[in-house]
Parts: C-alpha cells; structure tokens; sequence
C-alpha cells in the first residue's frame, strides 16, 4: 500500500485532516504522509484500530530539526508497522519551537520513552504525556544537545560522586584489599 492508498484510507475516518503523501528519495522507503498536528492521535487510533489497516506496532520517533532554515522547525516522524499486512508506514507532524506535539502513548503505550528522549535532546514538549521529564541527560543538564542551535563547545564537569581518578597510593591499596579476598590459585 502506497502513500497515496493509505490517504484515501485515512481520509473518511480522519474528515477535517488534510493529509500530504510525500515523495521519498529512494523508492524502497516506507510510505510517508505528512499529517496535521491537530489530527496526529484521530490519525494514529485510525491507523491501529481500524480493519484492514491494523497498524499495532508502534516503531519509532524521531525528529529533525531545520532551525533556522524552516519555520516550523521540527519534523517529528513517527514509524508504524501492520504485521498483518506486512506493511509499513511513516507518519510526519511539524512542530514549531515551544508548540507541543499531542502524545500517542496512549495509543502505543511503547511511544512513552522515545517521546521523552525527544523531549529531552530536543526540548520537544508531548502535551498529555504523563511522565515528561529527562531521560538521557542529568536533570540539572542546561539546553537540549540535539537542537541546531545548541553550543558544540560546552564545557561542564562530570557529575559524578566517585573519582574518576585514583592517586597511585589508592591503586596499590586496591589492589592489595583485591589480593587479600581472592582464593590463591
């Protein structure tokens, strides 16, 4: 099933939605509809629950951004599989800066920690998401490092409660300590 397909599909469950098929790069990619923000969860309920689609596992998301070339600066893309069907199909929302995309872990309880990772690298906010908050990065971590505008020279120390070196003394003793619980061979 083709992008095109999937739309004339989509389009008497999802009625207001002005659905977008997008042309791949390389024809063995999966098929890609470009969805409005507004209808992204109606889109997804209809692609899981619908017969004949039967879209039930849930992928992957990731996103792009394209600050400052594109306003709205975000691709969020959401990948979907019918295992009946063999079929495969991406679903694309943009998002402005601060806009928040509508979370489908309720209707893929999977989409949970790739949505916070996103949140996290990119500082995507997932309205309805009920535990948005770092995943990846320590939560006194300032900025999203995936962002086109984050700074590539950031200078911060580890945080960290044990030493990340040890003085030549401390070595000699742990080694010792090590000799003295091991068995003789």
């Amino acid at each position: 099933m083709n992008a095109t397909e999937l739309i004339a599909a989509l389009e008497p469950l999802v009625p207001d939605a002005a659905f977008q098929a997008l042309t791949p790069l390389d024809e063995s990619i999966n098929p890609t509809i470009l969805v409005p923000i507004a209808h992204l969860v109606a889109t997804c309920r209809a692609l899981h629950d619908t017969p004949g689609l039967e879209f039930v596992a849930f992928s992957d998301v990731t996103a792009a951004d394209f600050h400052p070339r594109r306003d709205p600066r975000y691709d969020v893309v959401y990948h979907f599989v019918s295992p009946h069907r063999r079929a495969r199909v991406r679903l694309k929302v943009q998002a402005g800066l601060g806009q928040p995309v509508p979370t489908i872990s309720n209707v893929w309880a999977g989409a949970g920690w790739p949505e916070r990772e996103l949140y996290d690298l990119f500082g995507i906010v997932f309205d309805g998401h009920d535990d948005l908050r770092r995943l990846m990065m320590p939560d006194d971590w300032d900025g999203h490092p995936l962002r086109k505008d984050y700074p590539v020279q950031v200078r911060k120390d580890a945080q960290t409660f044990m030493p990340l070196q040890v003085t030549a003394e401390e070595f000699k003793a742990s080694l010792e300590r090590d000799r003295q619980i091991r068995p003789k061979q």
